[in-house]
């Protein structure tokens, strides 16, 4: 008698082992992790570094920087962000807080 199951999926081997990292989302709703483990997850969450891209430290610099790695002109807001960050700041050294 011939079998459905592809036999592929018995050489796999690694089929029925751990999930892969980051293969589950923090708020499936179909997730079927438990409110204790979804919490404890989240906890160490807190404790975790977050890392910034290099876009989003060049914006933090400069808004307009972002828009110029890729070979663009900043937008309107970015350019306007960028001379209130700029105001502010002389603003701050004028009154002698920075």
């Amino acid at each position: 008698m011939t079998s459905n199951i592809d036999p592929t999926i018995n050489e796999a081997g690694e089929r029925f082992h751990e999930g892969k990292e980051n293969s589950h989302l923090a708020l499936d709703s179909k997730d079927e992790r438990s409110i204790a483990n979804k919490l404890a997850r989240e906890e160490q969450r807190e404790h975790e570094p977050v890392e910034l891209s290099r876009e989003e430290r060049a914006a933090k610099q400069d808004a307009t920087l972002p828009a110029k790695l890729h070979g663009n002109e900043p937008s309107k807001g970015a350019t306007i962000d960028q001379q209130l960050r700029e105001e502010e700041e002389a603003e701050l050294k004028r009154k002698g807080k920075a």
